[in-house]
Order: structure tokens, then C-alpha cells, then sequence
């Protein structure tokens, strides 16, 4: 088999996902095969059927130590949460720095961390609390590079902490903390003071001094507090931990807690903890699809859920010494947690003609969610029965929690009895962003987010021109039945923003009933959903036992998710031919900025024209204590010569912010904190060249205002649209186009780039 025939000639961003994020040095797809399946050819058969895939980290880094290469087959771990002192602090950033060489992201908790104004016993005299070291955590994630892209980290804080509103403010400023994602761990207690509108006690013990703090606050305003902020901004997440501790194999378990969870929250982990990732596509297990007959395979299913759960633990005993930590390598080998998964259902429903959401199709995926877990048991039972059970196993504990009891039956019982367990966690639902982008298919448990795309591509004559791409699922069954509409679609067709968000609740809650880990999954909601309705969704997906929720608003604060309207961007320069660019007479208007850099100072003039307010060219100087020189004039000419040429400011400044971090940039503005806006150099300039064309076009409509008269004739000068701040996205730094907001990762629909590989 070869690549095309596997994923399908016509299928090239498949093949350019595949190319780029997988294969290794240049080999061919059955030589790719029996490097990832590590000489499983069940496991081989199920991935050359689309039936399987392990996570990205297997499929790109399996084998690769046999080349001397560092690399790690896990996709994500906790670290061991930073005890109360500056020592540990700090070796909590070093334990980051070494996992994300390895290619792991990291999750860590700071709940044991003082909070602010706590007594310490040196110069400071007290502490500058627990969220100030986030910074320091954020700015590791930033430096440390995972083969062109960067860590991944999720930082959570109890609800109890008394530094908790200072955390969900935190981020806020959209200049902090950036390279993160944060939670707030909610508990049963005070879920109850929201909805009984009760006090709720903040309080922190140092174990140093004995010192206690405390502080009330009314639970339903800071519920509320937690609700307007990821309103505004999609931050902070919400974890209900005693959920997440009392649903899964080793709630009884004395010995056993969670110390946090990964970046995209759908792992909760001990200290130390890792885990394997693998995804079963359940839209291949559909027979006769679309047609009355149609059918979901399950005793296929349950034979490839089986195959998945021995591969899984294959790797988990090949990858234990490429662990980057000590502690992870123990924890992994106590606990052997996998994460198997699912993908494709939103494909799967539609193939048998369910509606996602309603109760027919909530009911197919309870009897899949069922299988999936008792097979699962109890071929990790059968795997106790001939490598042993994982080392800290109780079997009797086990089969005593509400999560076992709820989701095997009496045969696989039967084995756990007499064998235990070979892992004390099995199954997760994470993103599956690139993998199912690269498939064709939908991600983990997600809808489908739109029956059709605009996408880009450059003509000839070097203009943007965009076009229609319809979802895989939505073609196949238009081909199928000679549609050439999707207004003709049947109405099963329904889309992440057509859903009653009650309804996509409802889904994850019965999949979270046979998930024994978590969930990673989004509910997208428009532009006008409201803070009491965010507010409400919070409230119910703690009613329906949910483990978590991410709740995305279209264009907040924090920039929006791609949305699926035909706007086009207006390109300035419009009716330039290729090659030429504009001459910039004497009657331009300038403007100036005194940017900090890393390095040291950095001043900026921009000049604009006069009619229009569309920059046409930059001039960069450095101080004295500044950078590179050289760099500053051959950055300032590139940016003068786009501008000429009739490339539009917003491209030439998302150009500029996809430069990536600079350390010392990075390291002064956690020192001194006196850095202008951005990450690096060409970052700070593109930031103060947009803040210098917004000044620039608010004067002109203000001219324009006191001063109405006839408008001139058009110049032969780019023409330059005023940004609609109603319409925030956030764009793919490798093609540059829209991003979606999926499984609670940005990922590019485009060119399959993922936030979370």
C-alpha cells in the first residue's frame, strides 16, 4: 500500500499532514507502518483500515530512539506540584524545561503554593503569592522548543485558594501568561453555595509556619467571576474535581490521587504521571452507510478496542526508559495508565443517519460507550492474567468503585477478580485535531463545525482566490445521492452552532458516564451568547457530571474561532500588477514609537498616506543599548516594500507576530518588566505599527466628521479597509489561515496545523 491509496489521491492535505508530522527521514508508508505498529500486524491491519491510530507522539517518535534520538512516545504528564518554597519552585521550571525537550507537554497544579501577603522569613518579607510564578512557568513553555513548535501547559489552582480571583483576572491582560492554558479546580461544596447563593471559605495553611489565611467570599459572585471571565476571554476552564477523583478505576484507592491535568485537561494524572494516546475512527465501523440498512459493527468494535489496549501496552512497556524524568518513569511503571480514545463519531451518527444531540443518537453512544469500556477491562484483566497486574493494583478496591460497577458486565467482572488489572486508568477521549484532519474525518466526540469552508489558494496572476471545500462526510453523501447543494441536506446534517448547547452537554455527559479519565471537548457557542447563559451551561455540565467544560464564545476577547461566513479580506493594492509597487511622494504622514525590547531601546516611524491612512513605508533605528542594526534596516525595508507592493497592514503585522519568542526579550519582561507589547523584536514592531494605523484612520474619521467634503478622486495608493472588530481570529502560524477552536485546541482546517499534536 502507498500513501495515496491509503488516505486517497485526492486527499492532499492529508498527504502533506502525514509528511510533515509523521514520516521519518524519507521513508515510505509500509516502511512508516511497521515502524508505529512496532511489528504488530493486527494492530498494523487496524491502522491500514483508518479503523486505529495511536497519538501523534507514537506516530511521529516510535522507533527514533534506535537513531539516538531524545524523544518521548507520551503525549502529555503532570508534573510533581511545586512544594512552598523557592528551591522547589524552581525545580518544578527545570522539570518543564526537560519534558518539553522531549516533546511532552506538562500540566502542573500551584494550590500548594502561599498565597500573596503570606509571612516568609527574608527580604521580601512576604510572598508575592502563587500566581506571580506563573509567569516564570509560562515563560519555560515559551523557550523550549519541540521540533518547530513549543510546550504545551495547563496551570490549574483550587477553588479554595485564597489567591483564586487573582488567578481567574490573571489573564485578562492578554499579555501575560501566554503560553498556558489555566483551570480552576471546582468542587462539590462549592457548587452547592452557588446554587444555595452561600458564603464560601478561602483558606491556606504554610506548613512552615503554621500561618493561616482566610478569606469568605459570597460563592455565587465568584461563580460569576469564573463565568464572565471565560465569557470575555475563554479562560479560565472549569475542572469538577470531585468528579474527576470519584469516577475512574482507583477512586477507593487510598494510596492514589491526581496531581493535576494535562494541557488540554482531558488526563488527569498522579505526580509524575504520563500517558499513551491512541484513537479508534468509529465512522469505519458503520456498515451500509447512509441507507435504512445502515448498521454500527459492534462486535467489530469491541475486537478492535481489544487489539488497541495490548498495542497501547506495548508501547507503554517499549517507551518506559524514554521517559525525561525519574519520577515520571516510577510513576508509569506503578500506575501504567493508557488513554484510549475515540474519533470520527459526528461521521459515525450521520453515516447511520442519527442526529447528534437527540436522544436516538445519545442512546447509540451509550451501548458504544459501554462496549468500549468492558472491553477495555477486560482485556487489561487478560493482560494481568499473562504479564501480571500493574504494581499497585487491589482488585477488590477496584471492583468496588461506582465506576467499575457501572460499566462491565458479569464475564469481565469475572476476570478482574481473578487477575486485577494490567492499568489502573484505560480510557480518555483527547484531541485528535491533526489525526482526524489528516483521516477526513470529525474530532473525538466533537459535531461537525461546518458542512463547508472557504479555503485560499493563489491564482496566476499572484491574487488570492477563495473557494468552497466541503466536509469529507458532507461530499461523500452528496456524491452518493447527486446533491450539489447543502441546503438539500437531509436535517441529521446539523452543525456545532445549529446544536441546543443543553444537547451537546447531554453527549459528553453519557460518553463521561464509560470514560473512567476525562474528556477533552469544546462547546461552541456565537458571538451573542450571554454571561448568564455561560453561566447556566457551567451550572448544568456540573449537573450532568460532567468532568469538565470549555465553553468558547466567537470573537471574544481573546480572539475568536473561525467562522463560516463567505467575507472576504480586502486586499490593499487592489489592481496593482504583480511586480509593481507604489511610489511614495513627500505628502505622507509620519508617526513615532519608542519600543523596549529585549535587547534594549528601538524607535519606530511609520509613514502613512495621507488620503487613505495605508502605511507605505518604515524606518527602524536602534538605541544605544538596542539590537542588531543591520537586522532593523533589512526588517524595515521588507515591511516598506510589502507595504508598497499592496500587501494590506494586517498580513504584513500577522506575518510579523508569527516570528515566534525571543529569551531575552522573554527574560526581561519577567525581570523588569518594562518590555513593550510582543514576544520578540519584529512582534513589538508589528504591534506598534497597528497601534500607529489605528491612531492613524481614527484621525482621518475624525477629520472626515468635522470637515465633510466631496471625496477625491480614487489615488493609485493601496486602499485599505477599516478593521471590523467584530471579527477576531485567530490564524495558523504555518498557512495563515483561520483557526478552529475544537476538543479544546486551536487547529487549522486548512493545513492541519494543531496547537495540540
Amino acid at each position: 500500500m502507498v500513501i495515496e491509496e491509503w488516505l486517497g489521491k485526492d486527499n492532499q492535505l492529508g498527504m502533506d499532514i502525514w509528511e510533515r508530522k509523521y514520516r521519518s527521514e524519507g521513508e515510505d508508508f509500509e516502511a512508516w507502518i511497521s515502524r508505529i505498529s512496532g511489528g504488530n500486524e493486527e494492530i498494523a491491519r487496524y491502522i491500514k483500515e483508518k479503523k486505529f491510530l495511536f497519538g501523534g507522539r507514537i506516530l511521529s517518535n516510535r522507533g527514533l530512539d534506535q537513531k539516538d534520538r531524545k524523544v518521548t512516545y507520551s503525549n502529555c504528564y503532570v508534573i510533581t506540584p511545586p512544594k512552598d518554597e523557592i528551591e522547589d519552585i524552581f525545580e518544578c521550571a527545570k522539570k518543564l524545561a526537560r519534558t518539553y525537550s522531549y516533546g511532552g507537554g506538562c500540566g502542573i497544579d500551584i494550590s500548594g503554593l502561599a498565597p500573596r501577603g503570606a509571612r516568609i522569613h527574608n527580604a521580601a518579607k512576604e510572598t508575592s503569592g502563587a500566581v506571580s510564578f506563573m509567569e516564570l512557568y509560562s515563560m519555560v513553555t515559551a523557550l523550549i522548543g519541540q521540533n518547530g513548535r513549543r510546550g504545551a501547559l495547563m496551570i490549574s489552582i483550587d477553588s479554595s485558594h485564597p489567591d483564586v480571583e487573582e488567578f481567574i483576572n490573571l489573564k485578562t491582560d492578554l499579555e501575560k501568561v501566554t503560553k498556558a492554558n489555566i483551570s480552576v479546580r471546582i468542587h462539590e461544596d462549592f457548587m452547592k453555595a452557588v446554587k444555595e447563593n452561600g458564603e464560601y471559605l478561602l483558606s491556606f495553611t504554610r506548613e512552615v509556619t503554621g500561618e493561616r489565611i482566610e478569606k469568605t467570599v459570597q460563592a455565587k459572585e465568584l461563580f460569576h467571576k469564573i463565568a464572565l471571565t471565560n465569557w470575555d476571554y475563554a479562560e479560565p476552564g472549569a475542572l469538577f474535581w470531585d468528579r474527576i477523583t470519584g469516577w475512574n478505576l482507583l477512586s477507593n484507592t487510598k494510596e492514589f490521587s491526581y496531581a493535576g491535568v494535562n494541557p488540554c485537561a482531558e488526563e488527569p494524572l498522579p505526580a509524575g504521571g504520563s500517558c499513551l494516546l491512541g484513537s479508534i475512527n468509529l465512522s469505519e465501523f458503520v456498515q451500509y452507510p447512509f441507507t435504512e440498512a445502515a448498521t454500527f459493527d459492534m462486535e467489530g468494535f469491541r475486537k478492535c478496542v481489544q487489539a488497541s489496549v495490548r498495542a497501547l501496552n506495548e508501547v507503554l512497556e517499549e517507551g518506559l526508559p524514554l521517559h525525561p524524568l525519574q519520577e515520571q518513569r516510577e510513576s508509569v511503571a506503578k500506575w501504567r495508565q493508557i488513554g484510549l480514545g475515540i474519533m470520527g463519531l459526528a461521521d459515525a451518527l450521520l453515516k447511520l443517519g442519527l442526529t447528534y444531540g437527540e436522544q436516538d443518537a445519545v442512546a447509540m453512544c451509550d451501548k458504544i460507550g459501554f462496549a468500549m469500556a468492558d472491553a477495555a477491562i477486560a482485556t487489561s484483566a487478560e493482560l494481568a492474567k499473562e504479564q501480571g497486574a500493574f504494581p499497585a493494583c487491589n482488585a477488590e478496591e477496584i471492583m468496588e468503585t461506582p465506576y467499575f460497577l457501572a460499566n462491565t458486565s458479569e464475564k469481565t467482572r469475572e476476570l478482574v477478580r481473578k487477575y486485577g488489572l494490567r492499568n489502573s486508568q484505560l480510557l480518555t477521549i483527547a484531541p485528535t485535531g491533526t489525526l482526524s484532519t489528516m483521516l477526513g474525518i470529525s474530532g473525538g466526540i466533537e459535531p461537525v463545525y461546518a458542512n463547508s469552508y472557504q479555503r485560499k489558494t493563489e491564482s496566476l496572476h499572484g491574487t488570492d482566490v477563495y473557494y468552497k471545500v466541503y466536509t469529507k462526510i458532507v461530499d461523500e453523501y452528496m456524491k452518493q445521492h447527486g446533491i450539489t447543494e447543502e441546503n438539500a441536506l437531509p436535517g441529521y446534517f446539523v452543525t456545532a452552532m445549529m446544536l441546543d448547547y443543553h444537547q451537546r452537554i447531554d453527549m459528553q455527559s453519557i460518553w463521561q458516564t464509560h470514560i473512567d479519565a476525562s474528556i477533552s471537548s469544546t462547546v461552541n457557542v456565537p458571538n451573542s451568547f450571554t454571561v448568564e447563559e455561560t453561566e447556566s451551561l457551567y451550572l448544568y455540565a456540573w449537573e450532568r457530571g460532567l468532568k469538565g467544560i470549555t465553553i468558547y464564545r466567537d470573537g471574544c476577547k481573546r480572539t475568536g474561532v473561525l467562522t463560516t461566513n463567505d467575507k472576504k479580506k480586502v486586499v490593499a493594492g487592489e489592481g496593482l500588477g504583480r511586480g509593481e509597487i507604489i511610489l511614495v511622494t513627500d505628502d505622507v504622514v509620519g508617526k513615532k514609537r519608542k519600543l523596549i525590547t529585549g535587547c534594549g531601546s528601538l524607535h519606530c516611524i511609520a509613514l502613512f498616506d495621507p488620503h487613505t491612512g495605508a502605511l507605505l513605508e518604515t524606518y527602524l533605528s536602534k538605541g544605544s543599548t538596542g539590537g542588531c542594526n543591520n537586522f532593523m534596516v533589512g526588517l524595515s525595508r521588507m515591511i516598506s516594500i510589502s507595504a508598497r507592493g499592496g500587501i494590506d497592514i494586517e498580513t504584513i503585522v500577522d506575518q510579523l507576530n508569527s516570528s515566534g519568542s525571543c529569551p531575552s526579550y522573554t527574560a526581561r519582561r519577567v525581570t523588569r518588566k518594562d518590555t513593550s507589547k510582543g514576544a520578540c523584536c519584529p512582534m513589538a514592531v508589528g504591534n506598534a505599527l497597528m497601534d500607529m494605523y489605528k491612531e492613524m484612520q481614527a484621525e482621518l474619521a475624525q477629520k472626515q466628521d468635522v470637515c465633510p467634503k466631496k471625496k477625491p478622486e480614487k489615488p493609485a495608493k493601496p486602499q485599505v479597509v477599516d478593521i471590523n472588530e467584530a471579527d477576531r481570529h485567530m490564524y495558523c502560524p504555518e498557512c495563515g489561515e483561520k483557526l478552529v477552536f475544537e476538543e479544546g485546541c486551536n487547529i487549522c482546517k486548512s493545513c492541519g496545523w494543531s496547537k495540540c499534536l
